[in-house]
């Protein structure tokens, strides 16, 4: 119990110092805080649709989130979350429109399996073997490769095969039987909700109570003592950054059968790279990975009823995202912080 508390300790305030500098800052630029984050509140939880579409915009944060956790859990840097995403998407399109005649039941798994075969790959084979083999470092090849799916997307919708003429760089809709139905009517909620849930269950099986899990874990710690302990250390680099890029090319494959439909030449919000931030917020546990996403979501969805309502610039939530950010990967200034604290409290004490 108290490894969980202490797991969770430094997340939580990391994103009450967040809030709290934030309202200092709105105070400071002539906003009122308490109205700014009712609005935020209200914009992201106060009705059933806004619930719904922050459960949405969770989705793909989810999935991505939880693909950059096991690297993160194997000691690796998978920077290259975008890229995978975006080939996990092009591939489940391809698939939605070309395929024709096919049930649902069939249709939608074939997408996703082959979005996410196609996301391992991209991930695994070039970066994977590369960091394996060679000691190439995963941020720059992963980032690479990033850049090399999201040309090769602009290509595919602009000028080749997947473009749909005669209107915007777009692909074809998908088929009517590749598309996840939605939950509630008038929102973007699908049962892709149910996939991610059961992604962060599976992932959390799969770094917890295997084998497979513990071994890169152990990667992650010490390499040197993973192979002396007999594991195979390159596999395990491998298969990482392969599982990885599956999980990123599942979430590009969720969104595009769930809300998109289609792929535009432009359909990403950056998942790829917010997931970076929901895995290190939630310390790369999956379940933590949802409700690191769930924030994340939050806080996208709203900004925008912040800025209608309170006349806060939406931006101000990107400082707050920031200071998270900032917070999280500096546990050390937390750290201070709280001895000051703590000193303080027992000069009061003594006094």
């Amino acid at each position: 119990m108290n490894k969980i508390l202490k797991s969770i300790y430094m997340p939580i305030l990391a994103v009450i110092i967040a809030i709290i500098i934030g309202s200092i800052i709105m105070l400071v630029t002539g906003f009122n805080p308490l109205a700014a984050y009712a609005s935020l509140f209200i914009g992201a939880f106060g009705t059933l649709p806004n619930i719904a579409n922050t459960l949405a915009n969770a989705v793909p944060l989810i999935i991505t989130g939880l693909g950059v956790a096991i690297a993160f859990n194997a000691g690796l840097f998978n920077i290259g979350a975008e890229g995978q995403y975006w080939i996990g998407a092009i591939v489940a399109t391809w698939i939605g429109y070309s395929f024709k005649g096919l049930p649902w039941y069939i249709h939608i798994p074939f997408a996703l399996i082959g979005a996410m075969i196609a996301a391992g790959l991209w991930g695994g084979i070039i970066p994977g073997f590369a960091k394996a083999y060679t000691g190439a470092h995963e941020v720059i090849t992963t980032m690479m490769m990033s850049y090399v799916a999201i040309y090769f997307s602009h290509y595919l919708l602009e000028f080749g095969p997947m473009m749909e003429k005669g209107s915007v760089p777009q692909s074809p809709l998908i088929k009517d039987s590749a598309i996840i139905p939605t939950i509630l009517r008038n929102t973007q909620l699908s049962y892709g909700i149910f996939i991610a849930i059961a992604a962060a269950l599976f992932v959390y099986w799969l770094m917890y109570k295997t084998v497979w899990g513990y071994e890169m874990r152990a990667v992650g710690f010490n390499q040197r003592a993973s192979k002396y302990a007999g594991m195979n250390v390159p596999f395990n680099i491998v298969l990482s950054l392969s599982l990885s890029g599956i999980f990123a090319g599942l979430a590009g494959g969720v969104q595009i059968l769930g809300v998109q439909h289609r792929l535009y030449d432009s359909f990403t919000s950056g998942y790829g790279y917010t997931a970076i931030v929901v895995a290190l917020l939630a310390k790369n546990n999956p379940i933590g990975v949802v409700f690191s996403a769930l924030l994340f979501a939050a806080l996208g969805t709203g900004s925008q009823y912040m800025q209608l309502n309170a006349q806060v610039p939406g931006q101000l939530a990107d400082v707050i995202t920031g200071l998270i950010i900032f917070f999280v990967a500096a546990d050390k200034i937390i750290e201070v912080l709280k001895n000051m604290f703590k000193k303080q409290k027992k000069e009061e004490l003594a006094s």
